[in-house]
């Protein structure tokens, strides 16, 4: 089982118009959210710890988790009201997106929330996006991250929100606390860009990475595909081809199938990630490209099967 920490959130697509009265679409989301939802699809048991809501929008989230096979159990609930991402598109028909997160329900989480003891089943915990930099929530989860480092694989995923986080210079230290105990980093190319303002390449941050502590780095290139970096050296396979509907949902895909991959073929330990050698870091590399390239063809974070993927290698 993987354990997956962080936001749940609902986005609120706004469509164009006049009046007072526009229609809009609610979708269940959050970085986490989604890579919770995309293990259970790849067949992997997956558990997702956050701060849900218990309002209307939380137990929505709630019963998508529930639905899609999500172990629930260390979801902390309570009376803060849920997120809100706006997406509200304007007459030329350019998104607009404002957020709406200030002391709701997935900041909320606290130390006391934590499980005390976590199962000897749960072999890996994943962090990422803007709560592990707004609190209480980002101290907690780096307090569970720190807490179970030596006992269980430890992945992160940057995701940087800046709208979201505002100060960059806080982000920094807030993220380094997460990768210096991380076994593994997920990042693209933009988020690499963003944290250093284009002062660092792409090898340059993924050094800094293995300098910290992990034993992994994979960078995404959006449709150009993506590189691996560790001892073994760097790795590169590129995209797939397809038509994009949007890229909602894609680096999240990427992540949970990287971890799935990892667990099918059982080296979902520190050890057996720092011993992979070129030819296995190709393969993660096409199990995940392949992964999100059915995730880009479709509208929003609509995560693919583990038989969809297959299908697609063939």
């Amino acid at each position: 089982m993987i354990l997956v920490c962080g936001e749940a959130l609902v986005d609120l697509f706004v469509d164009a118009g006049e009046g007072a009265v526009r229609p809009a679409r609610v979708v269940a989301g959050g970085s986490p959210f989604n890579v919770a939802i995309g293990l259970a699809r790849l067949g992997i048991e997956a558990a997702f710890l956050g701060g849900v809501s218990r309002d209307g929008f939380g137990g929505m989230l709630t019963d998508q988790l529930a639905r899609e096979g999500v172990d629930c159990r260390y979801l902390a609930r309570t009376d803060r009201l849920t997120t809100i991402s706006v997406v509200s598109t304007g007459k030329d028909g350019h998104p607009g997106y404002s957020f709406h997160g200030e002391g709701a329900a997935d900041r909320s989480l606290v130390a006391a929330d934590l499980p005390p003891v976590l199962p000897d089943a749960i072999r890996a915990l994943t962090f990422g996006s803007y709560t592990m930099a707004v609190e209480p929530v980002g101290s907690a989860l780096a307090a569970l991250a720190e807490r179970e480092r030596g006992r269980r694989v430890i992945s992160v995923d940057p995701n940087l929100r800046p709208t979201v986080i505002g100060d960059m210079a806080g982000w920094h230290g807030a993220a380094e606390r997460f990768y210096r105990m991380a076994t593994l980093i997920k990042a693209s190319d933009e988020d690499i860009r963003i944290a250093w303002d284009g002062q660092l390449t792409m090898a340059e941050a993924a050094a800094y990475w293995l300098d910290l502590g992990a034993e992994l780095v994979v960078v995404t290139q959006g449709g150009q595909g993506a590189t691996a970096y560790s001892a073994a050296g760097q790795v590169s396979v590129p995209g797939h081809k397809v038509a994009v509907r949007d890229t909602v949902g894609a680096g999240d895909t990427f992540h949970a199938a990287l971890l799935a991959r990892l667990a099918q073929t059982g080296r979902l330990e520190r050890e057996a990630i720092a011993a992979l050698d070129r030819e296995a870091l190709a393969g993660l590399l096409s199990y995940a490209t392949a992964a999100a390239a059915i995730t880009v063809t479709r509208r929003g974070a609509d995560l693919p099967t583990a038989a969809e993927v297959e299908a697609v290698l063939r």
